[in-house]
Parts: C-alpha cells; structure tokens; sequence
C-alpha cells in the first residue's frame, strides 16, 4: 500500500518522498506501555511475547528483577481467557533473587513456566506497570502531562520545600476515601447480585418508581412529571479553587520488629529477605504468623509468581503443602483476579476462572471457586444474557462472573452516580440563548443536550474538544459553577482528574464530601477507571449536570475497568458526536486510522515524513537526528518540543535505547543524581496510573528536584528508581491525553506483534504539526490498522446500566 507521505532517508531534511508508514512493537510494546503508566522499573530484557506480564507487574509500580526470586521460573504470559491468542514466548522470570525454592522447578501443582494468567493479552492491549524491558507500553492509560516541559531550569535551582503530603498521598488517600465509602454497601449483599439489582439511592428510587408506575399503584406523573428541585442560585462568576481539606495520614510503614519478624520467616522458607519491607506494608498487622501459617500469602507482593510461592510454601510447611491445600487454592483465586484487575477487567467469568486455577494445578477447581465465594474472599453476579423471557416456566440465561469486592461495588456506585445525577439535574437556564450564539451546530447541539439533561456523552477527535470548552464558558456566562477536568494538565481552563479527586485542584467538596459546582466537564473520559470514575461521579451533587467527553478511538484506561465504552454501549444518556474534523494531512491519517484505514495523506507541508530503517540500531540513529537536526531546521520546532514514542521499554529501539542516545545528544552527563542530570527530561510516576513529564533541576538530601510545567516536586531518593525514568522517548499509553508540535514514533522490526489500531491512532494523534515515522515494520502497521482491534475487558458497568435502563423502559401492566 503506497502512502502520499514524505520519506527522509538521510534523516536530515525531513522531506524526500515517502512510501509505507511504519509500524510498532508487538505485544510487548503494548503491555509495557500501560505499565509504564504506573512506574518505571526493572532492567533485566525479556522476550517481547511477555508483554502482559512485565506490564502488569509495571502497573503495579514494581520491579521484578529485584523482587523475583525462582531464577528458573519462566512466565507463559497473561493472555485473555487464560491461554487465549495473544499468550507469548515463556521468559525467565527475575534473574536478581536468590536461589530459593521454585528455582528450576515447577512448585506444588504448578509447571516451570507459569501458566497464563486469565485477563487481556497480545497485540492492541493495554496492561500496565513499569518493569520488563520487553514488556510492551505498559503505562496503559496513564496519559502524560504534556504541559509539565516547562523548560529547562537552572542546575542546582532549589525548589521551595513543600510540607503536607505529597501529591501522591494525597491521590491515594482520597481513594481511599471513596473505596470505605463504597465498602459501606456491603452489608446490602448477602446473595448473587444480578445485573441491575442491589442498587441503592436514586438508582434504587427509579426502579422502585417504575415498578409502581407498571403495576398501576400511581400514575407516572407522582413520579416522572414533577417539577425539578429549584436550581441553585446562579453565581456571578465561577468561584476561585478553594484550598483542598487536608488529606487523612497516609498508612503508616511497618515496624522494624515487624519487618524483622517477616524476614526470618523468609529466611526459614529461603526467599529473598529484601521482601520483608513489602510482605510487611502488604499484609499489616501480624504479616510474620501470617505468612507463616499461610506461606502463599507471599503472592501479595505484586512481584513474586505462584511457582516462587510454591517453593517457598514447601520449604515452611514440607510435606504438609499440596497443589489442593486450601490455603493455597483461596490465595490463587484472589491473586488470579488481581492480575485480571490489571489488564482492565473487574470480573471475570467462572468458567475462566476455573480453568486458569486448573492451570496452576489445582485438582478441583469448581470446588476451590465455591469455597471462596461460600468465604466471601470473592463475590458472585448473575448477569442476564438477552432479552427477557416471556415465556412462563423458561428460564432467563445468565453468565456468572466473579469479581473482587473493590471493583465489584465500584461498578454498582458507579450505576448508582450516574443514575442519579440523570434524574436530578438542575432546573432551567437560559440555555437556549447560549445554543443560538454557539461558534457551531455541534456545539449547540450540545448545549441543547446538557440543557435537558443531567449526563450526557460527547465524542470527537482532537478538534472536537473545543466543543465541550465552548459548552463550560457558555455555561460560566450563565452564572453557573463549571470545572473541566482532564486525564493530563491540560492549561489553566482545566483542572486534572486526579487534582480534583485528591482535593489539590478544583473548587474543594461541601461538608458531605461533594463538590462546589453545577457542571463537571471531563475530557479524556476513556481514561477513567472504575474506581476513579465511581469516586468522581460520588462527588458530583444532586442537581449537577455531567459531560463525559473523548475519544473512543484511543488506548483504555490504566486501571480496570472501560467506563466510557461501557456509558456508550448502554446508550444510558444523549450520546453527541462531534462534526468536527481534525484537519489538515495529520488529521486525514489519523481519522482513517480511527476507521481502520491507512489512507493515502498528500503532504505537501512535509506534515507527515516515513523514515525506513533495516535494523533497530538504524531506528535509533534516525530518530535522534530527526530530534535534534531535521525537525527543528525544516520546522522551527525546539528538540525541547519533540517527543519520541515507542512500543515499549526494552529492546534496542525501545524507550531505555532511545533515551540513552537522546540523553548523549541532547543533555549528556554523568548521570550524578542516580542517573539524572539537570535539564534531563523526565517522566514521573506518582502513583499508578499517572505520567507526568517534567525536567530534573537538582537533587539533595530530600530527593530528586523536577520542574512540572513551573510546579516543583521532590521525589524522595527511595523512590526516584521507581518512579522516575528519562522521557525523551516514551510509551503511546504515558502520552495519552497530551500532544506535541512534533512527534517521532519509532518502530523497529521486532515491534510488529505489538501494534494495534487503537496504539496507531492514539501514536499519531500525538502530533500538532508533523509527523515523522520512523519505520521497520513493512506491512505490519497496515495490517495493525485494519485488523488488531484491541481486545475486550470483563466489566459489568454495560449490564447494570442496561438492566436500569431496560426497566424503566417496561410497558404499563
């Protein structure tokens, strides 16, 4: 397939003429790239085919060289549906342990290669978590700030010391916030819950009022007629951020005599000793007399495999432990949907489930699955398949899913939020006169839809996001409290999504916990999770409206959960859709990508540019004269504001590659604050989930200073390895939500079972101005485009939406 873009085949002038785009790293890069979202990490190369494993174990915010300790133990991958298509080449797990038991040898019930872990995996996927270099893009999700460049500051400036907590305590508090406060339903489930049912609050008043309006107790007009609750007092102007209430003490570490205790319990069943900070922090309060009498707690560590805990759990017990101990099965279950959790899904099915425990060798798993739900370590739904039956006596198809309570009771608050806020949003406006004057049809289409309702879905590409900011200052001219909150900073008309559920940014929360306004606008609402997308729905009040806005064709979410794809699918609300283009050469790329066409793009402002390349040593070469000498002399554009992309970390044209060259070209030094220079460009994991680009500026006792976009952050020293790597080049999933002038997406050959549509397009949209493709895939990247779609999460979010939905849509008795 020919394609009308510029080739640069001396990398010099960024414009000869062009032939094939390029294509990526494979599965791995995939992978890797959510992992990267959610922390930098190990260093040991593995085989491209373990994407799902380094990424998820990068998501965690892990580093598996160092926590692994079965230096024989080899992973089979994670692929969907425990062994399904996408599974890759087994790979040593971690080189950096011990030599504890599970070296070279299977473990109780379990092969030498770890079986497949039940969830997502291969190509278009997006796992996560720092780690593996071979690994794919693990950062799944974790969009990057692009903002946070902020320029190179002076070496050796001293960032004021901030006190309070940090930015990623604070995150984590305030979920943690949320996550008791979803807990507090629990006391409602004492039974299989079906899709739709078990809901509390509005959601449950409207099923309640259907059901009376069907079986003739009232007239619908008791219910659905009445006149809204009166709006709120418009105010004269949007409010100015109110200081955030201080976030509740992060969790305290681990005692010393704690520590002390897990680690001669690790010593007694040969582990690495150097876990006993993690076992600790994992398990609490008596972690030693657990991890004794239950050896498989060990898996609590996001680093360490089944096989590894096997051995360990044969040299503390010796012959007592088996492939069918209790102990053991109970632990697999949970670990199993842990690491579903990690590839996005927040269930899974138990036949599944059950054959992913039959993997590791566990004798009866239909038994093993029972007694944990019989323990309540897991929890059981019934989730209707089809229509309803009509025929008396025939039953309703169901399929079972199992899931953890966090995500689980996430999903129903969730159903529980949205229902509510359609049902109570506020009373009239003078909407009407802010459609006339809209710039657009589709933004008075939109305003026409948030005028009438109270939840409303938006999408377009990146032109359409002016629609739903010209939908928040027409809101702000009629007096009402609007916020926009986004994935990644994104200027100062927007707050993030992670600073407005942490309480740093936006206009604060009332004494009930919920926010200070009347419209929340939220772009790059794909990259909500269940969990974040549950906390935030809980703080929008009574009477608010919500716009949920992006674009579907980009990578998902970090964590679990598809709550953007799952709101559309259930058509729960008006869904509006941008008739915006993107314009220009890069914007016909990019939408035909969106549709599964690698189209033909006339260039004639050298836009788009494909470099061919023979080997990943060439891709390296190129990519760093395209930085530092041909898109800055074609295009006026600063190196300073070019980002490279990859498939994934590890390889030799992976992102580690990539940034050693750039870092050499562009900011060379030795590396004197643990391997960062000032003026080096960074990315920073907070916490899962989250990249943040920014640029190192000092470092001392403290920490490692960095500029994010004039904001300053210290980075404690024990945490600068895993949380911070060099961000020349990064991953598709850590750039989501941010764009560049330039953009160089580099794609050698061993990269081509990690491409997906969804990689492609969210690579290319990256770009503002030009495009250069560095490519080594020959046809794998059309064939990505046209193909390899990503692959589907087990959520349960669609299902209640739809069975609420479907029940207020019963015909009258």
């Amino acid at each position: 397939m020919e394609h009308a873009v510029s080739t640069d085949r001396q990398a010099d002038t960024a414009t000869a003429a062009a032939e094939e785009p390029a294509g990526t790293q494979a599965d791995t890069a995939d992978a890797e790239d959510r992992a990267d979202t959610h922390g930098p990490g190990a260093t040991a190369a593995a085989p491209h085919g373990e994407a799902d494993t380094a990424a998820a174990e990068e998501r965690a915010g892990v580093q598996a060289d160092s926590d692994g300790f079965g230096a024989g133990t080899a992973d089979a991958g994670d692929p969907a549906d425990a062994g399904g298509p996408g599974s890759g080449p087994a790979e040593p797990h971690g080189e950096a342990g011990g030599d504890g038991p599970g070296e070279g040898e299977a473990g109780e019930g379990g092969p030498v290669a770890e079986p497949p872990v039940p969830g997502r995996g291969g190509a278009g996927e997006s796992p996560a978590g720092p780690e593996d270099d071979a690994a794919p893009e693990a950062g799944a999700g974790a969009g990057v700030d692009g903002g946070a460049e902020g320029g190179a500051q002076e070496a050796g400036a001293e960032p004021a010391a901030g006190g309070g907590l940090s930015e990623a305590q604070a995150e984590l508090a305030a979920q943690k916030i949320e996550r008791e406060r979803i807990a507090r339903r629990k006391a409602e489930r004492d039974h299989p819950v079906e899709a739709g049912a078990k809901l509390s609050g509005k959601a449950a008043d409207l099923l309640a009022a259907v059901r009376a309006v069907e079986s003739g107790e009232k007239p619908s007009a008791v219910y659905f007629d009445e006149a809204p609750a009166a709006p709120r007092k418009p105010a004269p102007a949007p409010p100015a951020p109110r200081p955030a209430a201080p976030a509740p003490a992060p969790a305290p570490a681990p005692s010393a005599d704690a520590v002390d205790a897990v680690r001669a319990v690790l010593a007694r069943g040969g582990a690495p000793e150097s876990l006993a900070g993690a076992v600790a922090a994992a398990l609490g309060d008596g972690a030693a007399e657990e991890l004794a009498q239950n050896p498989w707690r060990l898996l609590a560590v996001p680093a360490v495999r089944p096989t590894q805990a096997d051995g360990f759990a044969r040299a503390v017990l010796g012959a007592g432990s088996g492939p069918g101990d209790e102990r053991r099965t109970g632990v697999l279950v949970g670990w199993l949907l842990d690491q579903a959790g990690l590839k996005g899904h927040t269930a899974l099915e138990a036949p599944v489930l059950e054959k992913a425990l039959a993997q590791y060798g566990v004798p009866d798993p239909a038994e093993a699955l029972e007694r944990a739900i019989a323990e309540a370590s897991v929890l059981v739904f019934h989730e209707p398949l089809g229509p309803p039956v009509e025929e008396e006596g025939e039953e309703q198809p169901v399929r079972v899913l199992v899931g953890l309570e966090g995500a689980a009771m996430a999903e129903e608050s969730l159903a529980d939020g949205l229902a509510r806020l359609a049902g109570t949003f506020g009373g009239p406006a003078d909407w009407e006169q802010a459609a006339a004057a809209a710039p657009d049809r589709s933004t008075a289409e939109l305003i026409r839809a948030v005028a009438g309702h109270g939840l409303v879905t938006h999408t377009g590409g990146e032109a359409g996001r002016a629609e739903p900011l010209a939908l928040a200052a027409a809101a702000r001219e009629l007096g009402l409290r609007v916020w926009v909150a986004a994935h990644a900073a994104g200027g100062p008309d927007a707050v993030t999504v992670a600073g407005l559920l942490s309480g740093q940014e936006g206009p604060g929360r009332d004494a009930d916990g919920q926010f200070a306004l009347d419209l929340l606008v939220v772009l790059d609402a794909p990259q909500l999770d269940v969990e974040s997308a549950a906390a935030l729905v809980e703080g929008v009040p009574d009477g608010a409206r919500l716009v949920l806005s992006g674009d579907p064709g980009v990578l998902g979410s970090a964590g679990a959960g598809r709550v953007f794809a799952d709101l559309l699918a259930a058509r729960a609300c008006p869904q509006l859709v941008s008739r915006t283009p993107d314009p220009g050469p890069l914007g016909e790329l990019v939408s035909g990508v969106g549709i599964g066409e690698l189209n033909q793009v006339d260039a004639p402002g050298k836009e788009v540019v494909i470099v061919p390349v023979q080997d990943a040593g060439e891709a390296v070469h190129r990519a760093v004269q395209l930085v530092a000498e041909s898109v800055p002399r074609a295009f006026g554009i600063p190196a300073d504001s070019v980002q490279v992309i990859a498939p994934g970390h590890g390889g030799s044209a992976g992102t580690r590659a990539l940034n050693a060259a750039l870092k050499e070209r562009l900011n060379p030094g030795p590396g004197r604050f643990g391997g960062f220079d000032p003026g080096d460009r960074v990315v920073h994991v907070p916490s899962p989930g989250r990249a943040l680009a920014a640029r190192v500026v000092s470092a001392d006792a403290q920490g490692l200073h960095l500029d994010r976009a004039g904001a300053r952050i210290v980075v404690p020293k024990e945490l600068v390895e895993s949380q911070v790597r060099h961000g020349w080049a990064m991953t598709a999933h850590q750039a989501v939500g941010a764009r560049w002038p330039a953009v160089v997406v580099v794609l050698p050959g061993d990269a081509a079972q990690a491409l997906s549509r969804d990689w492609v397009y969210t690579a290319f949209g990256r770009a503002e101005r030009h495009l250069s493709v560095v490519h080594g895939v020959d046809q794998a990247l059309p064939r990505a485009v046209a193909e390899v779609l990503p692959k589907p999460r087990t959520t349960r979010l669609a299902g209640l939406l739809k069975a609420l939905a479907a029940a207020g849509e019963q015909p009258e008795q």
